[in-house]
């Protein structure tokens, strides 16, 4: 596609309104309130004593011999640069809230951590071809950025419901142990994407999809994956949003809760089966969202540089929205997505000519979207002047959902 061609994205802020019907404006901002605050690194947010122990720390490392220098990346002992010892701090606190500030404990986790990578090879995973392909966005991957922009990480472990799938990758310690090397990579360019300094993006957004999830076969491979994490990757993630979760994990989840602390407890995000899409909608913009999930996203879009800006709105039970795209020109392409989250209504598009006397044309016919149904992504030419009307019909039903599109068009090369 011709960027010449190519008039500016048409994506207003707020979506536009039919005459009988305004879409409310910026509806997720009003309910979005995630309760967990990542720190800000910042030394005059620290207390008296967690200076003192980030002191005693750096102190600990500089006298001790044979300690490795850097952890992704980043100078541990004597940085040399105002920015290398912010980036030193960050990383040191990080080691010291996984343990309360109790310098000596932090001090080995820290080595513990140092010895792991070390022996893991972990500094140079990212690199490694592991055989995984079919497994990339699917079962771990990256994708986007949640609306504060940390880097988000999504898991999904239903596929290994099939015993074949499970024997494959988890019949024995050497493919588990592959399998983990695997997960850690995954992991390891989340991290890279963080920017390790005080008041920035310092920890990533872990969504999990336990559907079809075989709890009890994956049982040792979780324990392991989670070892790692917690022993080697403190205060790495700001928030955990479990989607698709059956009716025994909120139980167990409230089971647990009195034994964990308030500052874990404010990191879950726990949404039931039929609630994904407006969970996620909560702390994700659509467009970074995977389809599969509600959202924009798809795996061959990836590569493509930033996720072009949705405009989302919602529709109400029992009503109808119709939103309408105009000052397309004659010879002008539309392309648009449209999705809903959990879908299950009924949807068309239609392009209405400006010209009186000119019949409306049905570029999709109106049909019934299932709750699994994907985005839909769509490309009419047009012939005439006109405009486009996307029609979301939800009066069968009393809930409501929460929905995203946008468009761009090129304008015809004809002179």
């Amino acid at each position: 596609m011709d960027s010449s061609s190519i008039s500016p994205l048409l994506i207003p802020k707020d979506p536009i309104p039919k005459p009988d019907q305004k879409i409310k404006k910026s509806f997720m901002s009003s309910i979005m309130a995630a309760s967990f605050k990542e720190d800000t690194y910042h030394h005059h947010t620290l207390k008296s004593s967690e200076k003192k122990a980030l002191e005693e720390l750096r102190d600990l490392l500089i006298s001790t011999s044979n300690v490795q220098e850097s952890i992704w990346g980043i100078p541990l002992l004597l940085p040399t640069t105002p920015s290398e010892t912010e980036k030193s701090d960050v990383v040191l606190l990080k080691f010291l809230r996984a343990r309360e500030f109790r310098v000596q404990d932090s001090f080995n986790m820290l080595l513990k951590c140092l010895s792991w990578r070390q022996d893991f090879g972990a500094d140079s995973i990212v690199e490694e071809d592991l055989g995984f392909k079919e497994l990339e966005g699917v079962v771990a991957y990256m994708n986007g950025f949640d609306r504060e922009g940390h880097p988000v990480c999504y898991n999904a472990y239903g596929m290994f419901k099939n015993q074949e799938m499970y024997d494959r990758f988890f019949g024995d310690d050497e493919k588990l142990h592959k399998f983990l090397r695997w997960r850690v990579q995954v992991l390891e360019r989340g991290i890279k994407m963080l920017h390790f300094k005080p008041g920035g993006i310092n920890s990533i957004i872990q969504v999990t999809d336990l559907k079809d999830m075989p709890k009890r076969e994956l049982r040792v491979a979780s324990n392991h994956i989670l070892s790692l994490f917690q022993d080697n990757y403190p205060e790495m993630v700001a928030c955990k949003i479990f989607i698709n979760t059956p009716w025994y994990f909120s139980m167990l989840y409230s089971i647990l809760s009195p034994f964990m602390t308030q500052r874990t407890k404010s990191k879950f995000v726990i949404s039931k089966e039929g609630n994904v899409a407006e969970t996620l909608y909560k702390y994700i913009r659509p467009e970074d969202i995977p389809i599969q999930y509600g959202g924009l996203s798809r795996p061959s879009e990836l590569n493509n540089g930033p996720a072009k800006p949705a405009s989302e709105f919602t529709v109400k039970g029992g009503e109808k929205v119709n939103i309408q795209i105009e000052g397309i020109e004659a010879g002008a392409t539309i392309t648009w997505d449209v999705v809903v989250g959990g879908w299950d209504l009924e949807y068309c598009a239609e392009f209405v000519p400006n010209a009186t006397g000119s019949y409306t044309i049905a570029v999709e016919k109106q049909r019934k979207m299932v709750a699994t149904d994907d985005a839909v992504h769509n490309s009419f030419t047009a012939k005439e002047a006109g405009k486009l009307v996307l029609c979301i019909n939800n009066t069968a039903s009393r809930k409501r959902k929460v929905a995203a599109y946008r468009y761009l068009v090129r304008k015809s090369m004809v002179v």
